[in-house]
């Protein structure tokens, strides 16, 4: 039977470098490619990025942001601040994500302690920008 509960499907990041970019969220997020090699062989026009089993990160290409067409004013989305997209990790994930980020040292902010999310309260959160400058928060729960 399907499960047809409203939940989140993908998120779509503009990104100057797909390729790099699912090497950031693979080496450094720990999240698994999708369809990069059928990127990087010209069959697809962007990889994604594997969250879980139901949710993945799109890598568009900034470049083709001239031809997005399917909504009108949609190439004006390159670029729109977004504020923050925030992942929910067990506790060990969360440490270790902000283990490789620092190993790289990429910019961390500081940890916070109980901030609300969809689940409640945070026991603790952090924020870190991929490559593209697009900002992310980390965050665990009890």
């Amino acid at each position: 039977m399907t499960d047809n509960t409203a939940r989140l499907d993908h998120v779509v990041l503009w990104v100057r470098d797909p390729v790099a970019s699912a090497d950031f969220y693979e080496k450094t997020v720990g999240m698994e490619p999708v369809r990069l090699s059928e990127f990087t062989a010209g069959e697809v026009p962007f990889p994604s990025a594997r969250l879980n089993e139901e949710t993945i990160i799109d890598l568009m290409p900034l470049a083709m942001a001239e031809r997005m067409t399917m909504l009108p004013a949609s190439a004006e989305s390159a670029g729109h601040p977004v504020n923050h997209v925030c992942l929910a990790l067990p506790a060990d994930d969360f440490d270790a994500l902000r283990t490789r980020l620092e190993e790289r040292a990429a910019p961390v902010s500081d940890i916070s302690h109980d901030s609300f999310g969809a689940r409640g309260k945070a026991r603790r959160s952090f924020y870190f920008r991929d490559p593209d400058g697009n900002v992310f928060e980390a965050r665990h729960y009890d």
